[in-house]
């Protein structure tokens, strides 16, 4: 799982980038997770130039195995690979029943009636990613199939995204379009009081301020520091240890500097263990909702996905014999609300160690632009990734 988490972080970060470069000082919020999740339903249909475009975006160099699917019957799909039966098994861990929170994965293929689909492909996809490609008619039914689309993920999420694609947004000519919506509800470990929090000031990136909800709690919580570049990381689990999430809070407003050095490596070692030491602190951070819609089409290009947008260089031959088969578009949307209760978001047990308590209480004063990270504490699998940089 250790190849997978790093592929995970890897391919985090470079959509991270990517979406702040092209939205510039405003909010992020997404879910590598779910993303990573939808274009691996695809990788596994594709072959040749296709596959080796979406496998090293997605960094699956870190696995040594091909990720072929070699059909040898219609049940078989242990053929996979181990990046696929690795990726479904980490899908039921994070998703178990029974868990304290709730995360929802909306991720589906529509393709077109007038493609013949492999029988393989849609089975092996159902076993291994609990997704199955659905046949609508995009040319005779773009309206319907547009509201069957955002009822199914509306459904999914739980009624926080209701309407993924907007009208005119499907064209009749599509052939494949890629859905991924994700929802998430968990629980801090130790809740906020709402009588604690109080009308407060937000600085933003160019010296304005804002006035937000800032909620307050005193309590032992993980927290570093670090040099270079001058920041404060918190983790604040939620309910159960499974999940936290981490805050990266720079010292006054370099933000910018800290996005700059944002590789794989210096994450690890911003939030690495022995960095994040238990310690008293006043912990003061805003209520925040974020729901953000993006179509991916251009980004994916931009950091090497192109074959699968052209109809003359997409190779689906995994899943269909026809030719021309081409994914349409892709959009992912998440939502989050951060809050007294926990996060609402749509998109191991710790161990039980007595740290010595420090009578030092040190102040966490998120009240400028920071950047924010859900993951899987045993794995480090993130599953969301945002930046606020305006309630």
């Amino acid at each position: 799982m250790q190849s997978l988490s790093t592929a995970n972080v890897e391919f985090c970060l470079d959509v991270f980038k990517q979406l702040n470069s092209n939205n510039a000082g405003d909010n992020i919020f997404f879910s590598p997770l779910s993303m990573f999740y939808a274009l691996s339903l695809i990788l596994l249909g594709s072959r040749g130039t296709t596959e080796r475009q979406i496998g090293k975006v997605l960094h699956y160099q870190h696995t040594t195995e091909s990720l072929k699917l070699e059909f040898k019957d219609s049940s078989e799909c242990s053929q996979a690979g181990r990046i696929h039966s690795e990726f479904g098994a980490l899908l039921s861990q994070v998703n178990q029943p029974g868990s304290n929170y709730t995360l929802s994965i909306a991720n589906r293929l529509y393709g077109a009636k007038t493609i013949e689909f492999y029988q393989q492909y849609l089975s092996c996809s159902e076993k291994i990613y609990q997704a199955r490609l659905q046949v609508v008619d995009f040319e005779q039914s773009t309206e319907e199939t547009r509201k069957t689309i955002n009822a199914w993920v509306g459904k999914k999420t739980n009624g926080k995204i209701t309407n993924l694609f907007e009208k005119g947004t499907i064209d009749p000519s599509s052939v494949m379009v890629l859905v991924n919506a994700i929802y998430f509800k968990g629980q801090w470990q130790n809740k906020f009081q709402e009588s604690e929090t109080v009308k407060s000031c937000f600085q933003l990136s160019d010296g304005k301020t804002v006035t937000v909800d800032m909620m307050h709690q005193s309590g032992t919580f993980k927290l570093a520091f670090i040099k270079n570049p001058q920041m404060q990381v918190l983790e604040m689990p939620y309910v159960n240890n499974k999940l936290s999430m981490i805050i990266l809070l720079p010292e006054q407003n370099n933000l910018a500097e800290i996005e700059k050095q944002l590789n794989v490596r210096t994450f690890r070692e911003w939030t690495n263990p022995s960095n994040m030491v238990e310690r008293e602190v006043e912990v003061h951070i805003p209520r925040f909702k974020l729901a953000i819609k993006y179509e991916l089409n251009s980004l994916l290009k931009s950091i090497g996905m192109t074959d699968i947008f052209e109809p003359a260089r997409a190779d689906f031959s995994g899943m269909s014999p026809d030719k021309g088969l081409y994914v349409s578009k892709v959009i992912h949307q998440s939502y989050v609300d951060v809050n007294e209760e926990g996060t609402e978001a749509a998109a191991a047990t710790g161990d039980n160690i007595a740290v010595k308590r420090l009578p030092i209480r040190h102040q966490f004063l998120a009240n400028r632009p920071f950047l924010f990270f859900i993951r899987e504490r045993f794995n480090s699998m993130v599953l969301f990734a945002g930046k606020l940089a305006s309630p």
